[in-house]
């Protein structure tokens, strides 16, 4: 998951299937109560529109960034104290319906310094944790 960090960074980007609508998933990538419960130990909202992402008791702050509803969420993660950063890291979702097979369609680009292989293995783990939450 994206994190703040000096490092050399890429995007992973990938599309995970869910068995649930846009209306139901929505909540879980767009509000600090759905992202506590799979994508990471707790969110807590911080002044200025931030939210505050625990992992492993380390706080890590992102701006809100824009949202479009039942559709897509991203969040900038800012440096200690909230400090800017010339390349933040970031976490995009984005939901796809396909008109074919009326598939729902979870698509994830984490712009961060993690190893390729690493993200996989962490969205695979995080995505099946949304699955079991939503029924999907």
């Amino acid at each position: 998951m994206a994190l703040p960090d000096t490092q050399t960074k890429s995007p992973f980007v990938a599309d995970f299937p869910i068995n649930a609508s846009p209306k139901i998933l929505f909540p879980y990538l767009a509000t600090a109560a759905g992202l506590a419960r799979w994508f990471c130990d707790d969110v807590n909202h911080v002044a200025g529109g931030r939210l505050n992402f625990v992992w492993d008791r380390e706080n890590h702050y992102a701006e809100v960034g824009p949202q479009r509803l039942n559709r897509a969420a991203r969040y900038v993660f800012s440096g200690p104290e909230h400090a800017p950063v010339a390349d933040p890291s970031y976490v995009e979702f984005t939901l796809h319906s396909s008109a074919v097979t009326d598939e729902v369609f979870l698509h994830i680009v984490d712009y961060s310094s993690a190893q390729a292989a690493e993200q996989r293995e962490l969205w695979d783990g995080l995505v099946a944790r949304l699955r079991e939450q939503v029924g999907g």
